[in-house]
């Protein structure tokens, strides 16, 4: 059930929203799948075929194309641009504009705990692994190893994050324990 719509909201009816989701003002999503406890932030587009996960985080400004499914607990930073057509063009070869019949939807996945830095650009018809880290301002142009960070455009592995028992890729370590003084 959808919550009621602010009015500088657009949720279609056909929109399926999970439990506890926020929705900031500026919105506009159709057709589209929201996880539980999932925030969308201002301005931000989310469109029909989108999949968004369980406890993400869609920052303002953030425009999610069709193909394109976020999976739990993915952060999406500020002004992220998703792109699902690797050649658009506005007309087809007969000169008249170009339908959905025109062109293929090129799918995108983002893995569960990953993270894209504020203003990254992500094309069509990769993968970023989970608890990958991207970049703020990185243009990804192919898949995303799990557990890396990349940056740059094009976005390049940088390092691995290395895993520790209990923590996901990224989260800061806990300090060791202060050991014991020994007696002699």
């Amino acid at each position: 059930m959808n919550p009621p719509a602010h009015p500088l909201q657009q949720i279609a009816p056909d929109v399926k929203l999970g439990q506890g989701v926020r929705i900031y003002a500026f919105t506009n999503l159709y057709g589209c799948e929201i996880g539980d406890d999932t925030r969308i932030g201002t301005f931000v587009e989310i469109q029909k075929g989108a999949r968004i996960g369980r406890r993400c985080k869609i920052s303002s400004h953030t425009f999610v194309c069709e193909g394109v499914t976020i999976e739990d607990e993915v952060f999406i930073g500020h002004n992220v641009t998703f792109i699902n057509d690797r050649f658009p063009r506005a007309t087809n070869a007969g000169g008249q504009l170009q339908t959905e019949a025109d062109w293929a939807c090129e799918k995108t996945v983002v893995r569960r705990g990953a993270s894209i830095g504020s203003g990254a650009t992500l094309l069509g018809g990769i993968t970023v692994g989970e608890c990958a880290l991207v970049g703020a301002g990185s243009v990804v142009t192919r898949d995303v190893p799990p557990h890396a960070v990349v940056a740059g455009n094009p976005a390049r592995v940088l390092k691995r994050i290395p895993l520790q028992p209990g923590r996901r890729a990224g989260e800061a370590a806990l300090p060791e324990p202060a050991s014991a003084p020994s007696n002699p």
